[in-house]
């Protein structure tokens, strides 16, 4: 028996991890694919005149199985990968793709949906409505009206680009893991002793005992280029990481990206649009190109200068701290850590301590608690993909089971960098019975080593709350339809619920509920809040500028034909030349490892984390008006993300706020006005 292909008779029904084979995964998605031809064929053949349960809903129901394998797949593949299922993942990819395409582009189905389109709605609630226009426009917007020559065009691009964008992944994830740097103890001056441990015993694990491995994962790039006073070593780490998969041996992806953007171009022209942007944004808040280059340009305009004379104030501090004449990158993150130090007495040594990982998490369920009553209890009998795994049931404010929640936490091999939110079963109702979803985040932390638990850095606090904010949008789903449930919102507004997290980190109140010192469970104090708070503007038209900077890139490739690009690295130079205010690096290239637009959906959308700072520092200012704790408030909020996508975003922020968001609220909090 294939147990992907059962029920899961498991608790909550969850995956029966402990129960799957990588052999399981090729024919369970042939079977489930089969039978969800079956079930779009008896919508075709239905001779009764199309309405919006025989034709609409049943579709929605369509495919669940399908729906069911590919969710628990690629969340192994980026979560717990290893080289065979890399390889399972070329088969299983193109195979999805063409089902998908199937359906959108099988003819007789896509006149039923018309026919039920064109009839006068008025007997449909507010949230079948949605679904009917969302199903509407998903056709129109995947050639259900291109003849059919165009629709085998359609069909080879889409699995092409199922295909790079594989390929894409797995060359950035083979260039980081083979990346170490093997240092003797004399080469760490500066490292802080938690960071050098932890290096101490990987390098033990890798059988060089008595030397110390730095890698290119977050939790150990990122303190090395802070701490390290080896600059050469810094320009070697800093280096390396920009080179991924922009070398030249057999993973370089610079043809890789090129030819992702030209088809993604190609296909928007077949669909009747001007670029990917112009038809990627038709779903978006903002709508088009020009509307998020207007953004953008506003963004930039303000940052700029700040950015500018940031960067001035740090290359003189540079230079009468250690005579440096030439701030490069690889000195960017180092003298800003020490400039932070000196004006606020401030750095995440300092603060770690106060952020034990397992009172983090803590501190965010009791957040959860306070705004939303629900609350999370450990189980040991979910079974898990990796020991890492830890596994939750949240309850609602009555007690009763709403979702299930897993958190896995520590970088490892088969783990893609980055921080993430997913879902192993998203919520709905089936014939009155409310399917409650299975929530994961995954992050990349520091990871306990045998004298200390693991502490996290600030950063890496705020990461934790961001994606427990996107899980709470999922875990509070609260609709009929999975398409319509929980995160899938539109792109640019999906990043509210996980961004209005972080401000809670900023709070003293909030603050009081978990970070207490891991040797003496002391409280964090006052004067120390006090300081992260006035740091927290501290480069930030550094770090907007950058935001900006990532943006226009994105819609470089993506709102105008890349067709005439030449040489990456070149054509991303002159993209980026005018939000750079340090040296370029020749070697480096961000398109190459450009994983958000390139493998994961963010593609003519990397602006969204912008606009949706917008929506919340907005939405935090109504918090802080009248406290940030206020049960009217997170009542409000709350109803806004159980709602997910059966409402227009901008419809329930309205209905949240009062009104629209006021766009300066971003900048005011980023103390850029």
């Amino acid at each position: 028996m294939n147990p992907l292909l059962s029920p899961y008779k498991t608790v909550f029904e969850t995956v029966p991890f402990n129960e799957i084979k990588n052999e399981h995964f090729l024919p369970a998605i042939e079977e489930a694919i089969k039978q969800g031809r079956e079930e779009v064929a008896t919508i075709v053949e239905n001779t009764a005149v199309p309405g919006f349960e025989n034709t609409i809903e049943k579709l929605e129901r369509s495919g669940e199985l399908v729906s069911k394998i590919a969710e628990v797949f690629f969340n192994l593949n980026s979560a717990e990968t290893n080289d065979e299922i890399q390889q399972i993942a070329r088969e299983f990819s193109p195979k999805l793709t063409e089902y998908g395409n199937d359906i959108m582009l099988n003819e007789k189905l896509f006149a039923r949906i018309r026919a039920v389109y064109e009839q006068a709605n008025s007997d449909l609630n507010e949230e079948q409505k949605m679904l009917l226009d969302k199903t509407y426009r998903a056709f129109t917007r995947n050639g259900a009206n291109l003849n059919e020559d165009d629709k085998q065009k359609l069909r080879e691009i889409d699995n092409e680009l199922a295909g790079l964008s594989l390929r894409f992944g797995e060359n950035v994830l083979t260039e980081t893991n083979d990346f170490e740097l093997v240092l003797e103890k004399e080469d760490l001056g500066g490292l802080p002793e938690d960071i050098t441990v932890a290096a101490a015993e990987l390098a033990e694990e890798k059988g060089q005992a008595g030397k110390y491995i730095f890698t290119q994962h977050y939790p150990s790039y990122v303190p090395f280029i802070t701490y390290s006073d080896k600059r050469e070593l810094r320009e070697k780490m800093v280096k390396a990481f920009g080179s991924r998969a922009f070398k030249d041996n057999e993973r370089n992806n610079e043809e890789l990206v090129k030819r992702i953007a030209l088809l993604r171009q190609q296909k928007a022209e077949l669909l009747g649009f001007e670029n990917h942007a112009d038809y990627m944004l038709q779903e978006r808040m903002a709508e088009t190109p020009v509307k998020v280059k207007t953004f953008l340009e506003e963004l930039r305009q303000v940052a700029q200068p700040a950015a500018e004379k940031e960067v001035g104030e740090l290359k003189e501090f540079a230079r009468e701290k250690d005579g440096i004449e030439d701030l490069q990158k690889w000195d960017f993150a180092y003298y800003s850590e020490k400039m932070k130090q000196e004006k606020f007495q401030i750095d995440d040594e300092i603060l770690k301590p106060y952020f034990r990982l397992e009172d983090v998490i803590e501190g965010a369920f009791k957040v959860a608690v306070k705004l939303y009553g629900i609350s999370f209890e450990e189980r040991d009998d979910i079974q898990k993909y990796h020991p890492d795994v830890v596994t939750y049931e949240v309850k609602d404010e009555k007690g009763d089971h709403l979702a299930v929640f897993y958190a896995d936490f520590y970088p490892r091999k088969g783990k893609r960098n980055g921080a993430w939110m997913t879902s192993y079963r998203s919520q709905k109702r089936i014939n009155g019975e409310n399917r409650r979803p299975h929530i994961s985040i995954v992050c990349n932390f520091t990871k306990p080593t045998k004298n200390k638990p693991s502490l996290l850095t600030f950063r890496e606090v705020l990461t934790l709350f961001h994606e427990f904010g996107h899980s709470l949008h999922g875990i509070l789903a609260n609709g009929t339809y999975a398409s319509l449930s929980g995160t899938s919102v539109y792109w640019d507004f999906v990043e509210l619920p996980s961004q209005i997290m972080e401000n809670w980190c900023y709070e003293k109140e909030c603050l009081d509920l978990f970070a207490r010192h891991f040797e003496n469970g002391e409280l964090i104090p006052a004067e120390l809040v006090e300081r992260l708070k006035k740091s927290a503007t501290f480069m930030e038209g550094y770090a907007t500028l950058r935001q900006v900077g990532l943006a226009k890139l994105d819609m470089a490739w993506h709102a105008a034909d890349p067709a005439g690009v030449g040489r990456v690295g070149d054509y991303e130079e002159t993209v980026l030349k005018e939000t750079e205010v340090l040296p370029w690096i020749s070697s480096s290239n961000t398109s190459c490892s450009f994983s958000h637009i390139f493998q994961g959906g963010y593609s003519a959308g990397y602006y969204s984390y912008k606009w949706a700072e917008v929506l919340d520092a907005d939405a935090f200012e109504y918090f802080k008006e009248k406290g940030i704790f206020n049960a009217g408030v997170a009542g409000k909020f709350k109803k806004l993300l159980s709602a997910g996508g059966t409402r227009h975003p901008m419809e329930l922020y309205r209905e949240f706020r009062g009104s629209e968001p006021d766009t300066k609220a971003l900048l005011r909090r980023a103390g850029l006005v």
